[in-house]
């Protein structure tokens, strides 16, 4: 047999960063490859002794076994991450360990293995609690062990992964186990162990917590001496902590060599405190302790901030400062005001001239000068620096800083340079947070980008520790919240921006000429040379600042190249950011920039400044406005920008250079820009600096829940007080039927005895009736559950006739919604904070269409902004929103994605403009009519103005006359003709379908007739709405008039409302109901900003209703930076967030997208997950898939020529052997029949992805018979989407790689309608613990596709029966290539016949065999 080889295409990957789904490998450390595991010695002690076969079979538990592990494969490996991640993989925690732990008798050996693989399992994102609760018993006890070997004399290596499994604990409060243990560690009676001065000085201020204190100290004396040990030793810990720090930070020399130990154990510390204080619950006792033991003040003079070993030291103290510091009372947690930290400022000073005053009557001065002009460091300094140290330390012994000084003893205890730093520390002014960030550069500089402890550009593996901020499940305050995203946001960005730089920069290829400028000798497509550079303006500051108002640049350069560059350049758009470039290359001409090698020093980068563009300048000099008027044509190639620098940036930089530094703005010679979609950080980062800003009032039932505080349901709104009883439910239910089926644990009762009219729509009042205490104490079991059912009383309503035409009738919901989802719309309904999880194909944009409808016909005044992570969803959204019986002159949709929208219709800004206009002159076509109609003279459909004095002198008096006529008819049921005789609007009404009225039924003639009337006052009704915009004149004026007045549902993408926040709130904009589609792949800052778009009204924010509508099951946000993905864990969404802290959720719990079978390969990652019955009764469900004996078959895929995986880049995953299968399996399903827009082939890799697009075109993409799959992408792109059929390749054959996060594995199986083949290698996949549900179930079924291509498409065989024929077997993807050839050529004659072709195409057997040179 013939094998199939293809020559790898080279892909040239210079400039081009892999997607997100490229970088998640763990790079330092490198993979386990199935051979190590399955070659290993841990893999051989597993199976002997703690596999699920060796437990099966009673292998007894051996503690030498547990001391030779930690020895030989921990200690000796000096902790390797390689060996650990065999241990955890091989479940050593779980089956051996921790079942077998016992708080006695276990050694040190067993703990310590335990805490490093918890460690392991939280660098891996790996669930790593969920071996304790088998035995939570022990969990106190070796909680225990740990606080007592984390201060033995154990070597510090050890300690530092004791130290960092504390760290993990004090992150996971959220578990019942841990917070139990850790909560003693940080408890009021810590304050045992501070200065009893300081204590009774807290007391005074409190005395709720002296109570508290003395009750305890009370109860301490009856515990027996055992236990009052233990409880010593919980309140201790941290205390003793601190004091062990303090001796390993002594161990550190000012000079020479330092073991790497000792820092790492300093740093490790460091992250502990920050992360204690980064949390209300465990910060509020434990800052008193903290800033009793002086951390910061002796961290900031020890050697290790001197030293370049301790930059991430002193950059984590920075940290710690900052937290130690934080703006809030941690009594109540609420954030301090400005006037609150005056306060505490002056209150601190004014102690210390008391004490001067009364103790040091030389400083009299001092004592009696105010405040300001003593509060600086130098002011201070220049006042004690006199002091002894003896004398210093009695003042700070009076403060209660210090213990008081022991006469007799005459050595000093601490050093003068400590003593004035700690009084100084505690006494000087210091800027507020929020200066401090107005006074921040938004655009990062090259002191930042290229800071490795800040922005990692390694892969991180999840073990270093950095100087991030880290969310987690709470925040100190709102400031809290938005300055770690603040800095989290910008700190990504400048990720991004590093790499734009490092590939422009390296593209431009500078080099030294001989006479010592700057040589260009390459090109950038996004960089140019900078010809000229001038500073314009630099405007006054404002009152209050001490930066400039604006500063303006220009920047000329000579833009030489190919027209369509030429033009991308000149497309640059007012607000763009561009970044100005200092290089000053070493490296002579002719140097090839090597990309293994450092960037800097290669191209001699100085100097990096952002810069936002305000336009292009014309021949005069004049900023070429934006508009609708074409731009001036411009001569020759040098073309100047007008730019906006950064007047913070600026000022610091004109400050350096009065010092003597260089002047940055002389310098620079190089200009790059960005892609428009990836560039507007600047935008973003503005809005959250003007929130802070602002009193961002978040609704008060929302504010604790966004901090993580309090009751996670107190915004259902079962507990909201404005709950509404009584709501129209519309077009929801499709019968009466189906209202009873959506609520059966309700009574219902119908309120309208009458048949006909037991039809929807329905008002439904729920009535819940809690039983009496002594009710329930008489009744019978059942007659209590009877009586707890509650109540719905539903009144059927008609909704009034709109007129005769048929374009005037309501469209009606047609989807039979199911239980769950009734109850999602009811909560979406009411006041307060619904969650919706969606399942895939559960419907969740159906839910949320119906929710936004209900809302919009129940509460006409209210507005609703819609919000998307992608516009693909908007647009999805958008259309489900037009079919339903909403009037389109309310519907808005901002930003850029409308063009994708399937319809002819704009409903952009300006498009909806344009409809008005159209409409108004419609409209007043129809007032020309119906005045002609009636005869009357003069041009009433001249305005809007004339329209409404028209309708209201001729119009509504006919109707009128016409009421009052009909009231004298006196038996009305007997002259059924008095309608048609009466009705004055006749003529008007010819168009209608006749006869308008019967003549035979009073009553439904006259609903006829005021239908009719109806359908005429909503002419003059929106022709009243449509005056303004005879009086507004501008586009941009009507614009914005229809965005502010007229739409009732905006929608929008959550990065457009990031950008134009700014812009919304100057045109008073304001909504009362927000419904977010996707939120659980939407950022936790671009989901908190639109609940924001409006400003408070008297200090309340008018938003009532939150709908979150999202999976959290699947992938999150796209963070392409490991380090702010897994160390700060930047991809938790707010969704994901609420439901950690146990906000309640509606799960929706039936899909309509795939097969059951299909379903049940991942319906086990969801609490209740079955499917429609349209899933199991339609017929293209029940049917086979033709050509295929399975709906769903794993296929084992070896290695071809001896080759499994390759990885020509790093991080760049490709597999030959599986492109091949996969695009062979995608021509066979071609050549049966299938339809090429069915079928879409996914991967988990970028690379894989390139691949198989390149086997495509070479072996069938310009064939028309076969042609190309409907889409050939990576699974994280394709999330939100699904075909009937999906081929996946899994690509990898030596490690998991990152579909082991189960995420992932719930996107790639969840794609597919009717069919999945998975291409993987099996013996690698099937052993790993996360997919085993899922894999487990695909290994029932052969691994060896299995085709029927006797099989006639579409086939009449059902899917529950065997193929007539026998099958055919693949055994390998050679085998497969072979039979797709010989079948292609078996059927060509007859495809060609079937589809009109004049000569066949024939399949070049050479492609299918190997090639001689390979």
């Amino acid at each position: 047999m013939k094998t199939l080889g293809l020559s790898l295409a080279r892909f040239k990957m210079s400039g081009t960063i892999p997607e997100k789904t490229d970088r998640s490998e763990k790079k330092k450390t490198g993979g386990l490859t199935v051979e190590q595991i399955q070659a290993d010695r841990i893999t051989q002690l597993a199976q002997d002794f703690w596999s699920k076969k060796a437990i099966e079979n009673g292998a007894s538990f051996k503690p030498e076994i547990v001391e030779e592990v930690y020895k030989e494969e921990i200690l000796k490996s000096n902790f390797a991450k390689k060996r650990i991640m065999m241990l955890e993989f091989s479940r050593y925690l779980e089956n051996y360990l921790w079942t077998n732990y016992h708080p006695q008798k276990s050694s040190l050996a067993h703990s310590m293995s335990m805490i490093v693989i918890v460690n392991e399992k939280v660098r891996e994102h790996v669930p790593p609690w969920e071996a304790f609760t088998s035995k939570p018993e022990h969990f106190p006890a070796f909680i225990h062990r740990v606080l007592d070997y984390s201060l033995s004399g154990i070597s510090l290596k050890e300690q530092t992964h004791l130290l960092l499994f504390i760290v993990h604990c004090f992150n996971c409060l959220e578990v019942d186990l841990i917070r139990e243990q850790i909560q003693k560690l940080v408890s009021l009676p810590i304050w045992d162990f501070i200065l009893p001065g300081r204590r009774d000085e807290i007391f005074k201020g409190n005395t709720k917590y002296k109570k508290v204190f003395n009750v305890i100290k009370k109860n301490d004396k009856k515990l027996d001496e055992e236990r009052l040990k233990v409880v010593t030793s919980e309140r201790q810990f941290l205390s003793k902590t601190i004091h062990k720090y303090f001796d390993i930070l002594k161990q550190i020399p000012e000079k020479g060599k330092v073991k790497e130990d000792l820092v790492k154990y300093c740093e490790r510390f460091m992250e502990l405190m920050i992360d204690i204080e980064a949390q209300l619950p465990t910060r509020r006792f434990f800052n008193v302790l903290m800033d009793d033991h002086h951390v910061v003040e002796i961290s900031k003079l020890s050697p290790l901030c001197q030293r370049e070993e301790g930059k991430l030291f002193t950059e984590l103290l920075d940290m710690l400062i900052k937290y130690a510091e934080f703006e809030i009372d941690e009594r109540t947690g609420e954030a301090l005001t400005i006037h609150d930290r005056i306060d505490l400022h002056y209150n601190t000073v004014g102690k210390l001239q008391k004490v001067v005053f009364k103790h040091f009557p030389d400083l009299k001065k001092f004592a009696i000068s105010n405040v300001a002009s003593i509060d600086t460091r130098d002011s201070l300094v220049k006042h004690f620096k006199d002091f002894s140290n003896g004398d210093l330390h009695k003042l700070l012994a009076h403060l209660n800083y210090l213990p008081h000084p022991i006469e007799e003893e005459k050595e000093e205890k601490y050093s003068t340079e400590f003593l004035l730093e700690l009084l100084v520390c505690k006494h000087e002014k210091r800027p507020s947070q929020l200066e401090a960030i107005n006074n921040m550069p938004l655009y990062p500089t090259e002191d930042i980008i290229w800071d490795e402890n800040i922005v990692p550009s390694e892969y991180h593996s999840g073990g270093e520790c950095l100087a991030l901020p880290k969310l987690n499940l709470q925040f100190l305050t709102l400031h809290d919240y938005l300055l770690k995203n603040f800095n989290l946001f910008r700190l990504e960005s400048t990720y991004e921006i590093r790499q734009d730089i490092e590939d422009a920069v390296s593209h431009m290829k500078p080099w030294l000429a001989e006479d010592g400028s700057c040589l260009f000798g390459g090109w950038a497509r996004m960089a140019q040379s900078v010809v000229g550079f001038n500073v314009v303006e630099v405007a006054k500051p404002k009152i209050g600042e001490n930066h400039p108002a604006q500063v303006r640049a220009d920047v000329t350069m000579n833009l030489s190249v190919r027209r369509e560059i030429k033009a991308e350049w000149e497309a640059m758009r007012k607000h763009d950011v561009a970044f100005l470039i200092t290089v000053r290359p070493t490296q002579p001409i002719g140097t090839k920039y090597d990309y293994h090698a450092d960037f800097i020093p290669q191209v001699g980068l100085i100097y990096v400044r952002g810069c936002e563009i305000e336009g292009m300048l014309d021949d005069t000099g004049k900023v070429i406005e934006e508009g609708p008027d074409p731009k001036p044509e411009l001569t020759g190639n040098t073309r100047t920008f007008r730019v906006w620098l950064d007047p913070n940036q600026y000022q610091q930089d004109m400050t350096k250079a009065v010092n003597g530094e260089e002047d940055v703005y002389e310098t620079f010679n190089i200009i790059m820009r960005r892609k428009p979609k990836e560039n507007n950080f600047k935008a973003v980062l503005e809005t959250m600096r003007d929130l802070m800003n602002t009193d961002c009032v978040v609704p008060e039932w929302l504010h604790d829940l966004i901090l993580g505080y309090g009751d996670p349901d107190s915004a259902h709104y079962e507990k909201m007080p404005d709950k509404i009883e009584k709501l129209d439910w519309n077009d929801t239910f499709l019968s009466l039927e189906h209202l009873k089926s959506c609520f059966p644990e309700h009574n219902t009762e119908v309120t309208s005895e009458a048949a006909g009219k037991q039809t929807p729509p329905f008002r439904l009042e729920f009535q819940e009736n809690e039983p009496s205490k002594k009710r329930a104490k008489t009744e019978s079991k059942e007659d209590a559950i009877a009586d707890r059912l509650k109540q719905i009383a539903i009144e059927p309503h008609i909704i009034p006739n709109r007129g005769p035409y048929e374009y005037s009738q309501p469209k009606k919901n047609s989807i039979r919604f199911t239980p769950t989802q009734i109850e999602a719309i009811r909560a979406g309904m009411q006041p307060g904070l619904t969650m919706v999880v969606g399942p895939p194909g559960t419907g969740k944009t159906d839910v949320a269409v119906q929710i936004i409808s209900n809302i919009y016909h129940n509460f006409p005044d209210q507005r609703t902004v819609i919000v998307t992570h992608s516009n693909q969803a908007l647009n999805q959204l958008f259309e489900k929103i037009m079919a339903l019986d909403i009037d389109e002159r309310h519907l808005l949709r901002l930003g850029h994605g409308e063009e994708a929208l399937e319809t002819e219709k704009d409903f952009s800004r300006y498009g909806r403009v344009n409809y008005v206009l159209a409409q108004r002159i419609e409209l007043l076509q129809e007032v020309g009519r119906l005045q002609t109609s009636l005869g009357v003279k003069g041009d009433m459909s001249y305005t809007a103005e004339t329209a409404g004095y028209f309708y209201m002198y001729q119009v509504l008096s006919r109707w009128e006359e016409f009421l009052s006529k009909l009231q004298n008819v006196k038996e009305k049921e007997s002259k059924p003709s008095a309608i048609k005789e009466f009705f004055p609007f006749t003529k008007f009404f010819d168009n209608a379908p006749q006869p308008l009225f019967t003549g035979q039924d009073y009553s439904k003639d006259l609903d006829t007739a005021e239908g009719c009337f109806r359908h005429i006052k909503k002419i003059f009704t929106q022709l009243e709405e449509f005056r303004a915009f005879e009086l507004l004149r501008s586009g941009s004026d009507r614009a914005e008039y229809l965005f502010i007045k007229e739409a009732k549902i905006i929608a929008m993408t959550c990065t457009h409302a990031a950008l134009k926040r700014r812009d919304m709130v100057a045109v008073g904009f304001k909504f009362d109901n927000i419904l977010m589609e996707e939120a659980a792949q939407i950022l936790e800052i671009e989901t908190f900003i639109p609940l924001l778009l409006q400003n408070p009204e008297d200090g309340n924010n008018r938003l009532k209703r939150w709908i979150m509508i999202g999976d959290h099951h699947q992938l999150p946000p796209v963070i392409k930076n490991m380090a702010f993905q897994k160390f700060s864990n930047m991809e938790q969404s707010l969704f994901t967030r609420f439901v950690r802290l146990g906000v309640p959720t509606v799960d929706l719990d039936a899909q309509g997208r795939a097969r059951a079978s299909l379903a049940s390969l991942y319906n086990w990652r969801y609490k209740k997950l079955g499917s429609l019955p349209h899933v199991l009764n339609k017929p293209e469900f029940q049917l086979a898939n033709p050509g295929f004996v399975f709906d769903y078959q794993l296929i084992d895929v070896q290695d071809f020529n001896g080759v499994g995986e390759s990885e020509p880049n790093p991080y760049f995953y490709q597999n030959l052997a599986e492109a091949e299968y996969v695009v062979a399996v995608f021509m066979y399903m071609r050549l049966m029949g299938y339809s090429a827009e069915k079928i879409s082939i996914l991967t988990t890799y970028n690379g894989q992805k390139h691949l198989i697009r390149d086997v495509i075109h070479q072996r069938c993409g310009n064939n028309p018979f076969i042609g190309k799959p409907h889409k050939v992408t990576t699974v994280d792109r394709y999330q939100g989407q699904q075909n009937d059929y999906i081929l996946l390749s899994l690509v990898r054959t030596k490690t998991v790689g990152h579909i082991r996060d189960v995420r992932r594995l719930v996107v790639a199986m969840s794609r597919a309608r009717l069919g999945l083949y998975i291409f993987a290698r099996v013996s690698l996949f099937s052993n790993c613990f996360e997919l085993t549900p899922t894999f487990n179930r695909l290994m029932t079924r052969p691994l060896q596709l299995h085709v029927t291509p006797e099989d006639e498409y579409p086939t009449h065989r059902k899917n529950t029966e065997h193929p007539v024929t026998t099958p055919m077997v693949i055994e390998d993807m050679s085998m497969m290539a072979q039979f797709v050839y010989d079948f292609y050529n078996s059927k060509v004659d007859m495809l060609i016949k079937e589809r009109g072709f004049d000569q066949p195409i024939k399949l070049e057997k050479q492609k299918f065999e190997k090639r001689e040179d390979e």
